[in-house]
């Protein structure tokens, strides 16, 4: 009598990443279509492209948050310096659109990379702090900088340049057509971004998230992937700073205050950044509303956002986010299990 012996199946490999996920899908098809129903509810064009720039701002802060684990308060300092280098750019030197958002970029990342180079190296409450530091130091530089900045006044009459692609010319002037640009925009940064966390590069970074010192054990070279993914996040940070100098026709210093790099954090903690990918759209869309809605009541708005932010982070660190994942997870265990196959007999020779 003979016994079969069993000979273990094939290891199953990952699934790949999805190059548009449903949920990529929805989100992009509901902004798409935002022009059509907006102000059936009471919504307005300015609005909706203010919101899809705050989300192109959280998903970039959230590349470290979330993603990175390295918690930066100080991140407003970016956006700003996108959007003084677009408009310098455009009355200076007569950059036109393109030009304007590349330089933008270049000039965030190179802020970042600066500030990187001082404080990839410390983790936790110091790289926290650190952070601040620099931001308040480009906040007051601003401010101060009247000949360049112009100070506390700003930079004013920054215009929207058209949008010229093969030999054709789109005027970007109308708020409509604008916010149609910077969904555009928004679609390429949430692909761009979707690849990098899910690319090796990305599983390096949440493996420094989880652990930075076995990290480093295991080879990994933990200050250049803390350094590169900051030089990222700001750039990206400073294209949406660039777009909100478009949307706002001006660059001013409170842009790169520290309340405006914690409300940020706030989009990034309430929409669950910490735990999903769209948790800082969910943020960036609910902080927006809530400023414009309940600003229409009560000039006080931002104490009962507060509020909520304080109830999120006691009963649901998680975020909505992370709401959402916990209530499928229930669903899921609460689901009868499927009848398992039978299993094949084993024959005997």
């Amino acid at each position: 009598m003979e016994r079969l012996a069993a000979k273990p199946g094939p290891s199953a490999a990952p699934p790949p990443t999805p190059w548009l996920p449903a949920p990529m899908a929805v989100t992009l098809a509901v902004l798409a279509s935002a022009p059509l129903w907006l102000e059936a509810v009471g919504l307005y064009p300015y609005l909706a492209a203010e919101i899809v720039i705050w989300m192109v701002f959280a998903l970039a802060h959230n590349l470290l948050l979330g993603h990175g684990g390295m918690p930066s308060f100080g991140h407003g300092a970016y956006f700003g310096v996108g959007a003084y280098a677009f408009g310098l750019l455009q009355q200076r030197l007569g950059a036109e659109l393109f030009g304007g958002l590349a330089g933008a970029v270049l000039a965030a990342a190179l802020a970042g990379s600066l500030v990187a180079a001082f404080i990839s190296h410390r983790r936790g409450i110091y790289y926290a702090l650190l952070t601040i530091a620099f931001g308040q130091v480009m906040w007051f530089v601003a401010i101060k900088w009247h000949s360049v900045t112009g100070g506390e006044d700003g930079l004013q009459k920054i215009a929207r340049p058209p949008l010229r692609l093969g030999g054709h010319e789109w005027p970007l002037a109308d708020n409509a057509a604008f916010y149609l640009f910077v969904l555009a925009v928004f679609a390429l940064v949430v692909l761009f971004l979707w690849r990098l966390v899910h690319s090796p590069w990305g599983r390096v970074l949440r493996a420094i998230k989880q652990n930075e010192v076995r990290a480093a054990f295991v080879g990994h070279h933990v200050w250049m992937y803390k350094w590169s993914a900051f030089v990222l996040s700001a750039g990206l940070s400073g294209l949406a700073g660039a777009l909100f100098a478009m949307a706002q026709n001006s660059a001013y210093p409170n842009v790169m205050s520290l309340h405006n790099s914690g409300f940020v954090v706030m989009m990034v903690l309430i929409g669950g950044g910490l735990v999903s990918f769209w948790g800082p759209v969910i943020g960036a869309t609910l902080f927006i509303l809530a400023r414009d809605l309940l600003g229409a009541y009560t000039e006080t708005w931002l104490l009962w956002y507060g509020l909520l932010f304080m109830a999120v982070v006691l009963f649901q660190p998680e975020g909505i986010a992370g709401a959402w994942q916990a209530w499928r997870r229930r669903r899921s265990a609460g689901a009868p299990a499927p009848a398992a196959a039978p299993l094949p007999h084993n024959r005997q020779a």
